[in-house]
């Protein structure tokens, strides 16, 4: 009976756009001119050259928390500030998806204090690591088949214990369908 009062939301974010891609070579004035003749189509994509696309990304309920206090994995392998982003594009009676995920590294680790960008600490042993480690990536595949980890922790500075904590997970759970790629963005500064 209180259906009536309940409101659904979600955290997240969408938004739906038209694109026309335009292949011909001549500048957008020539286009625009009412006396540029019509050009003969040189390719299909010129008879509709329009594309839907869509961005929707969707937050978890689960461990969602401000950054620096809310870090890793629980005990039922959610990850804090997990973020889904599917893009989606339409194009001539297709429909194409693109999903990419984002969260916490999985390992039981935190960030206590105050100051910007306190040092990250390791929460649990290895050992104690595993399960939930396991029970996020087993969703994971349940949901996407495959996925590419793409780790963007700093490999050498205060964040390296984290980022080998979460290597040596990927390490023990030796999954065909999981590909680990390590990026470290002050390499490529």
């Amino acid at each position: 009976e209180v259906d009536f009062w309940i409101i659904p939301i979600i955290q997240g974010f969408v938004q739906i756009e038209e694109l026309v891609v335009n292949y011909s070579e001549s500048s957008d004035d020539d286009k625009s001119s009412p006396e540029t003749p019509p050009q003969e189509s040189s390719c299909v994509d010129d008879i509709h050259p329009t594309f839907l696309v869509a961005l929707i990304s969707r937050r978890s309920r689960h461990r969602a928390g401000m950054r620096y206090k809310r870090r890793g994995v629980d005990k039922n392998g959610n990850v804090a500030n997990f973020v889904e982003t599917e893009q989606l594009i339409h194009v001539h009676n297709h429909t194409l998806s693109y999903i990419q995920t984002r969260g916490s590294v999985p390992v039981f680790w935190s960030q206590v204090g105050y100051r910007y960008n306190p040092r990250p600490r390791l929460d649990k042993s290895e050992n104690e690591t595993v399960s939930c480690f396991r029970a996020h990536f087993e969703e994971q595949l349940k949901n996407y088949k495959k996925q590419v980890i793409i780790n963007l922790v700093d490999q050498t500075g205060r964040e390296k214990i984290i980022g080998d904590a979460y290597l040596k997970q990927v390490l023990l759970y030796n999954n065909a369908n999981l590909t680990y790629v390590s990026f470290d963005f002050h390499e490529h500064w």
